[in-house]
Formats: structure tokens, sequence, C-alpha cells
């Protein structure tokens, strides 16, 4: 069984998710969140109980945190991890 593949039973469900894609999306929504509440990535990680240079990876997606980490970086948001992983679509008059 290869990457992005998860075994249930015995079926192969094929995810099309790239791990990156993941990551890169939930770092782009936690600086996004992070910086309306008018967090500094410090104060963030201080709240968090993290380390400033964890967060900074995060938001430039070479960190991938845990399950675990994600609900802890929501809570401290007030949002739901759900929130944190979403993609965000960008607005368009065109749309």
């Amino acid at each position: 069984m290869g990457w992005g593949s998860v075994r249930f039973s015995n079926c192969a469900l094929n995810l099309s998710v790239n791990r990156i894609d993941v990551q890169c999306q939930a770092g782009t929504n936690l600086k996004k969140f992070r910086e309306e509440r008018g967090f500094s990535q410090e104060a963030f990680a201080d709240l968090c109980g993290l380390h400033r240079t964890y967060i900074s990876g995060i938001e430039r997606g070479v960190r991938n945190p845990t399950v675990l980490i994600v609900e802890k970086i929501a809570k401290a948001l007030k949002i739901s991890a759900a929130e944190l992983l979403q993609e965000i679509k960008a607005s368009s008059k065109y749309e």
C-alpha cells in the first residue's frame, strides 16, 4: 500500500488529499487567525505552551503538527480544529 491510501478491513481507500497541501493550508489558516486576533508568534506560542519556532514552522508549512497540537492551537484561537484545517476559498467578484 503506497502513500495516500488507507486500509479498512480488506479495502483500500485512495485519498486524494496531499499531505503537503494540508500542511500549507493549516499554516496559512493559523497565520490568518493568529494575526486577526493580534497575537505575535511568540505570544501565541506562549499561550499554547509551544515554542515560537514551532509555530513559525507550522505557518510556513514545514512542520506537521499532530492532531493533539492542532486541537491545542484551535482552542487557543477559539475555533474548531476543522476551521483551522479547512480550505479558504478566495472571494472573487468573478465567482
